[in-house]
């Protein structure tokens, strides 16, 4: 079976391309919410294995996934879960949502960044650290997400696309261990 990310790949595009094609204002920031709903649903163990039911149709798996959904969701969320549902490949529901996100950061020279962090940080922190790491991505407009982590013990992890800063006190533990036991 093909992967999962090449699975995804084509409808994430065909996605982005309706959404340029669509006249609707900001209609590309608000599916990310819709489709992140979605991802939550289809990731329940329960709807799994439901969806896997081979006598229930794609219409009724549809219809029970819309049915949680809210009543205004902009049609091509709609168009693309219907697709998806007829083609039997549910699963890789949350890998399109990765590449259209992917994507239109790309078409919008954005990056998601995640930060981990062992204690929460107020927004004038956050932004400092934003403003630190736009030196490290010059050109690209950096979207932050802040996970706090109480395993961490101190400090921050950031990662950027496939990039990894890690400065966390784990980690740092982490080396000196390795440096000791080699």
């Amino acid at each position: 079976m093909a992967e999962i990310s090449t699975i995804a790949r084509p409808y994430a595009e065909a996605l982005l391309k309706a959404v340029k094609e669509s006249k609707e204002e900001g209609l590309a920031q608000k599916l990310i919410p819709v489709l992140d709903t979605i991802d939550e649903i289809v990731a329940d163990p329960k709807l799994k294995e439901l969806a896997s039911d081979p006598s229930l149709s794609s219409d009724q798996i549809y219809e029970l996934i819309r049915g949680m959904l809210d009543k205004a969701v902009p049609q091509e969320a709609e168009n693309l879960l219907k697709l998806v549902i007829q083609n039997g490949r549910i699963e890789a529901l949350p890998q399109i949502t990765a590449q259209y996100r992917e994507l239109l950061n790309h078409e919008n020279k954005e990056a998601d960044v995640t930060i981990e962090t062992a204690f929460p940080l107020s927004d004038d922190q956050v932004a400092d650290l934003i403003k630190a790491l736009d030196k490290k991505f010059p050109g690209i407009k950096l979207l932050p997400k802040v996970v706090v982590d109480k395993d961490l013990i101190g400090g921050v992890r950031v990662i950027v696309g496939d990039k990894v800063l890690d400065g966390t006190v784990k980690a740092r533990l982490a080396e000196m261990q390795s440096a000791l036991t080699s």
